[in-house]
C-alpha cells in the first residue's frame, strides 16, 4: 500500500495521516464543504472536495469515494470509525474495486453488524449473552408480550444500530408502549432497517469492552480490555484501562470469551468485543464492533503499541504477534471533549475562539484554535489520554489537565468533567453505566436547581 485514500474526517483523520506519514504511505483526505479548512485536509499528500455539507451528500457517498480513490491512484480505503466504516455494502464495492478494504471481510461485518444474527452466532460459540429475544419483534403486542416473559426493566433496541442510536430503556408496559414505534422508526431514518429488538436492562451494570485483532492467516489474539462505563444518552465519554475493581480471574475470562467470539466468525483486522458486566462479576456479550474504536489510544497508551499500523499490516497480509508478546503497563484514560452543552447534553457548535489545554496527556484532536465546529456532523472537539504509572497518579494527572484547560466560543463539557473526575463515584472506580447521569441528578438536587 503507497498510498490510502482516508473516508473519514476531523480527529481520526488525522490520526491515520500520523502513521501513514510515519510509514512512507501517502494520503488522499476527502472533505465536504465545510471541512475544507480542517487540519487533516491540508495534512493529507492530497485531497479532495466529495460533495456538500450533510453527511448523505459526502462521507456517506460510497461510490464518489471509491471513484476518488481510484482517480488519485489510492491502493486502499481507510474507513475510520463511524460513517462507512461498518457498512458491508461499501467494503464490499471496495474489494470489487480492486481495492484494499482496512477492516474485516464484508460478510462478516454484515453477520456481526445486525445485533440479532451476532447474539445467535455468540449462542452458538458458548459466548453467554443478555437474556433477550431469539428475533426481531414486529409488533407493540409483540414487544409486550415477549417483555414480560424477559421481566422489566427491558432495553429496545435497533438490530443495526450503534453509538447508542436506536436504543432506549423500558421500565414499563406504558414506557414501552410510547417508545415502540419511535424506535423503528428512528432504526430506519439511521440504519435504513426498523427490526427492533429486546434485552434484559441489568442494573449497575458495567460495560466492558476487549481489543482483538485477527490476521489473514488464522491468528486472533486480545490486547486486553477497557471499560466504557461512563456514558451519557448511552454513548461513551470516558474510557480506562485496565479496568478498575476488576477481578484478574474475570478479567482475563472476558479476554478469552472475546477471542473466542472473533475466532467463531474467523476474524480479521481490529475490532472490539463489548460486554456488559453485572453485579457479581458475571458478564454477557452484548456486540462487536467490527472497526476501530473511538477509545483506541486508550490500549496503545498502556501497551505501547500503533494499531492503526497494525491495520495496515494486517490489511497487507503480514502476521500478528504471538499472544505472549502482548504486555500493558500502566494505566490510561480518555475524556472526549463535546461542542455541547455540559447540562443537557445538546451541542453548541461556532467557532473555536481559544484553545488551552493542560499538560501531561496525549491530545487526539479535530480541530485547532479558529475552526468552526459545524452542526452537521458529530460534534467531538478532541480526545484527552492521560496515562500513569497507576490509576491514582492517572487520576492526579487528569485532575491537574482540566484544572488549567478551557475552550472558548462554544460550550463544552469540560467543566462537567472537572468536577465528576474528583468525585466519589469516580475515584472509587466503582461505577456503572447509570453512575454519571445519576450523579448529574444528585447535583442538581444538591445545588437547588
Amino acid at each position: 500500500m503507497n498510498k490510502i485514500l482516508i473516508a473519514n474526517r476531523g480527529e481520526i483523520a488525522r490520526r491515520i495521516i500520523r502513521t501513514c506519514n510515519k510509514l512512507g504511505i501517502q494520503t488522499v483526505a476527502i472533505h465536504s464543504e465545510a471541512d475544507g479548512d480542517l487540519p487533516y485536509v491540508s495534512e493529507a499528500t492530497e485531497h479532495v472536495l466529495i460533495g456538500p455539507n450533510p453527511v448523505v451528500q459526502s462521507y456517506l457517498q460510497g461510490d464518489k469515494i471509491i471513484e476518488a480513490a481510484k482517480a488519485h491512484g489510492a491502493s486502499a480505503i481507510h474507513p475510520g470509525y463511524g460513517l462507512l466504516s461498518e457498512n458491508a455494502e461499501f467494503a464490499r464495492k471496495v474489494e470489487e474495486a480492486g481495492l484494499i478494504f482496512i477492516g474485516p471481510a464484508a460478510d462478516i461485518i454484515e453477520k456481526m453488524g445486525d445485533k440479532i444474527e451476532s447474539r445467535r452466532t455468540m449462542i452458538e460459540a458458548n459466548v453467554p449473552v443478555v437474556p433477550g429475544t431469539e428475533n426481531g419483534v414486529a409488533t407493540l403486542e409483540e414487544a409486550i408480550k415477549e417483555a414480560e416473559a424477559i421481566g422489566y426493566p427491558v432495553m429496545l433496541k435497533a438490530s443495526a444500530g450503534g453509538g447508542g442510536i436506536g436504543m432506549v430503556r423500558c421500565d414499563s408496559e406504558q414506557a414501552l408502549s410510547q417508545q415502540f414505534v419511535s424506535v423503528k422508526n428512528r432504526a430506519k431514518a439511521y440504519f435504513g432497517d426498523d427490526i427492533v429488538f429486546l434485552e434484559k436492562f441489568l442494573p449497575n451494570a458495567r460495560h466492558i469492552e476487549v481489543q482483538i485483532f485477527g490476521d489473514q492467516h488464522g491468528n486472533i489474539i486480545h490486547l486486553f480490555e477497557r471499560n466504557c462505563s461512563v456514558q451519557r444518552r448511552n454513548q461513551k465519554v470516558i474510557e480506562e484501562s485496565p479496568s478498575p475493581n476488576l477481578p484478574q480471574d474475570v478479567r482475563e475470562k472476558l479476554c478469552e470469551a472475546a477471542v473466542q467470539a472473533a475466532k467463531a466468525v474467523a476474524y480479521t483486522n481490529a475490532g472490539t468485543v463489548e460486554f456488559i458486566v453485572d453485579e457479581n462479576n458475571e458478564f454477557y456479550f452484548l456486540e462487536m464492533n467490527t472497526r476501530l474504536q473511538v477509545e483506541h489510544p486508550v490500549t496503545e497508551q498502556v501497551t505501547g503499541l500503533d494499531l492503526v499500523e497494525w491495520q495496515l499490516k494486517v490489511s497487507n497480509g503480514e502476521d500478528l504477534p504471538a499472544q505472549t508478546e502482548i504486555e500493558s503497563a500502566g494505566h490510561a484514560i480518555e475524556y472526549r471533549i463535546y461542542a455541547e452543552d455540559p447540562k443537557t447534553f445538546f451541542p453548541s457548535p461556532g467557532t473555536l475562539e481559544k484553545i488551552i489545554w493542560g499538560q501531561d496527556a496525549r491530545i487526539e484532536s479535530g480541530y485547532e484554535q479558529g475552526n468552526a465546529v459545524t452542526p452537521f456532523y458529530d460534534p467531538m472537539i478532541s480526545k484527552i489520554i492521560v496515562t500513569g504509572e497507576d490509576r491514582i497518579d492517572a487520576l492526579r494527572k487528569s485532575q491537574n489537565f482540566f484544572n488549567h484547560a478551557t475552550i472558548a466560543g462554544v460550550k463544552t463539557n469540560i467543566p462537567l468533567f472537572h468536577e465528576f473526575i474528583e468525585s466519589p463515584e469516580f475515584v472509587s472506580g466503582d461505577y456503572a453505566t447509570s453512575t454519571l447521569s445519576n450523579w448529574m441528578e444528585k447535583s442538581k438536587e444538591e445545588s437547588g436547581l
